[in-house]
């Protein structure tokens, strides 16, 4: 289990995956499938209800709501994989082609996600796909699909992985954030040797270029400041994009796990490393709270939703200053501390 979802407090409260286990292997008759869901998204819906619960609780602590929802996903996704290769789609006497591994990419993959984030995996083959891991992909997916879950999903063998990594910015700063959810443990382990010996190595000046120009044009897109009236607490700049493009530069140097190893690497002071970490819980606690008032996966403070959002992170009025207005100057506050932690970042790259 990740580092990170060990420090959530009573997991067993939010899912019980050996309960839902046990539910699951007595499902006896037809339409199986139909009954796992049927089992699954009722603890879905009642996990996703006990992380609102607790952040309405602790409106502030945006990180432990961030790492709660990837460890419910994942819960909900290894249940999803064993009652498909298991009861589906069972194997009586699998070869050294059936072997399939299911991996978290991008910001599932970091561990993190707010209530209606995609969840982005990926199936991995170690050479072209079988009939059976088709049937299990397939079966996976629709019940994903199900669930009422929005799939962000690649199927690949291990060589088509790395060539791609390779070629595609995109996809080798999602798998540089891949983490093993379930399946054929070794497949991992051989893929993410292959990913660091032939993408990483020798390529992090390049790498690290090609993401500060990526940065630059979103920043451009997004209106290039971070003082707008409904910022995108996601990709504008000041947002969490910025704190994650510091920590892909970091990993990818120096093959960091967490943000804090970046101290002993010298590209933050442990002073700045607070700064980073308070900037992130809040910002993941704005998005969390975004998701859930509006219902959807929603990263703009608009002005329609800053005094919902104000109440619900209970920031309360001052002589002379409202609550929103309030709410408001912390966030402008936060971004400007990413932007500075961006620039001394860069300086100790240097």
């Amino acid at each position: 289990m990740s580092s990170r979802f060990e420090a959530i407090a009573n997991r067993r409260a939010i899912v019980d995956r050996r309960m839902l286990a046990d539910a699951l292997s007595a499902i006896e008759g037809t339409n199986l499938r139909a009954q796992s869901v049927a089992l699954l998204k009722p603890a879905l819906e009642a996990g996703r209800a006990e992380i609102a619960r607790r952040l309405s609780e602790a409106p502030q602590r945006g990180n432990d709501a961030a790492s709660a929802q990837a460890f419910l996903t994942d819960q909900i996704l290894r249940l999803a994989y064993d009652f498909s290769t298991q009861r589906l789609h069972r194997l009586g006497n699998p070869t050294a082609s059936e072997r399939l591994t299911l991996l978290a990419v991008g910001g599932y993959g970091r561990g993190e996600m707010a209530p209606f984030s995609d969840v982005d995996i990926a199936f991995l083959t170690p050479w072209k796909q079988t009939a059976w891991s088709e049937q299990v992909i397939e079966s996976m997916l629709y019940t994903l699909w199900d669930l009422g879950l929005k799939v962000g999903h690649s199927s690949r063998s291990l060589d088509e992985m790395i060539r791609m990594a390779k070629d595609d910015l995109t996809i080798r700063t999602a798998l540089l954030e891949s983490r093993y959810v379930w399946g054929d443990q070794p497949l991992y382990d051989e893929a993410s040797a292959r990913f660091q010996a032939e993408v990483v190595a020798n390529t992090a000046r390049v790498f690290v270029t090609e993401k500060l120009a990526e940065r630059d044009a979103r920043h451009k897109r997004m209106g290039d400041s971070r003082y707008v009236v409904e910022p995108n607490l996601k990709e504008g700049k000041g947002g969490l994009r910025d704190l994650h493009t510091l920590f892909w530069i970091g990993k990818y140097v120096h093959r960091v796990q967490t943000v804090a190893e970046l101290v002993d690497k010298g590209l933050l002071t442990e002073p700045e490393l607070r700064q980073f970490q308070k900037a992130e819980n809040f910002l993941w606690a704005v998005r969390c709270h975004l998701h859930s008032v509006t219902g959807r996966p929603e990263d703009r403070l608009t002005f329609d939703l800053q005094s919902d959002l104000a109440k619900r992170m209970q920031f309360s009025a001052r002589p002379g200053r409202s609550a929103v207005e309030r709410f408001m100057q912390f966030y402008f506050l936060n971004a400007k501390t990413v932007g500075d932690l961006t620039g001394l970042f860069l300086s100790h790259l240097d």
